[in-house]
């Protein structure tokens, strides 16, 4: 299985990222870069159709102008009308479970909204926690 490495962000580039995290792996490896729920969906499930599975994914949480207005706790979530980074999330999870993956991908949030950040955060832990092997 080839691994690749994903990065979801609606404006920024790895080495935006590294510039307010200071991890280097946003300039070491190669990255594909997609800016909305719909592209990470899409090169997730063509490059598995592919056998292939990111190595990396690094998510956003706000992915259009709307997400912004929300940066505190209470996300409404269910009021958007572009999906955010924890729906990416979500999706991604939901997929592993629906095709029975349990290789490790490893998972970085470079969002800058705290709140989100966290939320994402949390999901995946408990996803790895219950989930993914270390093969």
């Amino acid at each position: 299985m080839k691994r690749y490495n994903l990065f979801l962000d609606d404006f920024r580039i790895p080495g935006d990222a590294f510039n307010y995290t200071k991890d280097k792996d946003y300039l070491s490896f190669d990255w594909i870069v997609v800016n909305s729920y719909d592209a990470f969906v899409d090169v997730i499930s063509a490059n598995f159709e592919s056998g292939d599975l990111p190595g990396i994914i690094s998510f956003d949480h706000d992915l259009s102008d709307d997400h912004y207005s929300h940066l505190t706790a209470g996300i409404p979530y269910d009021t958007f009308t572009e999906k955010t980074g924890y729906h990416c999330a979500k999706w991604f999870i939901d997929f592993c479970l629906d095709n029975n993956i349990k290789e490790k991908v490893n998972f970085k949030v470079h969002s800058m909204n705290p709140a989100g950040r966290d939320n994402i955060r949390s999901i995946l832990a408990n996803f790895v926690k219950h989930n993914q092997t270390n093969e």
